[in-house]
């Protein structure tokens, strides 16, 4: 991704995350669900922190703020074993 991307992308997650009343991470974290939900339906926490360099628990702390502000995907906790699924639909 080239620095104006990665400009581009940072200002998205702050216009969402002002929007929304989300930190700038929930608002990344929100930004990688959108995309991704129309592909699959689970999601571990451990590899959502390894697509967007954060760890299995900031992505945890941060996904009840994620699935309140969310209104185009739903966000559930739906699981444990080794790590925490989360259940995302669009």
């Amino acid at each position: 991704m080239s620095t104006v991307q990665s400009d581009t992308v940072a200002e998205q997650d702050a216009v969402a995350a002002d929007s929304a009343g989300l930190s700038a991470k929930q608002a990344r974290i929100l930004r990688y669900l959108r995309e991704n939900a129309a592909d699959r339906t689970y999601f571990k926490s451990r590899l959502i922190a390894d697509d967007l360099g954060l760890s299995a628990k900031e992505v945890g702390a941060n996904m009840s703020a994620v699935a309140d502000a969310a209104t185009d995907v739903d966000v559930e906790k739906w699981g444990y074993s080794s790590g925490t699924t989360w259940m995302v639909t669009a």
